[in-house]
């Protein structure tokens, strides 16, 4: 029973619709294990709780507005 754990921000339901059928088909591909076996999750986290370099991409993205 292989899990898959995909964690990321908001994401739209067709998004995620697309993560859990080429997520599973490409798994499916490369073990051999059958499609029903696998668990897919998605976490979406909000903006405040991701970093990169130390900065939330909270005020990445602020930043980021506000060079425009």
């Amino acid at each position: 029973m292989p899990i898959i754990e995909f964690t990321a921000g908001k994401l739209t339901k067709e998004v995620k619709e697309k993560l859990i059928t080429q997520l599973t088909d490409i798994s499916v591909e490369i073990t051999g294990i059958p499609k029903h076996l696998f668990f897919i999750t998605i976490n979406e986290k909000p903006d405040e709780d991701i970093a990169v370099g130390g900065v939330s991409v909270q005020k990445i993205k602020e930043e980021l507005n506000n060079q425009k």
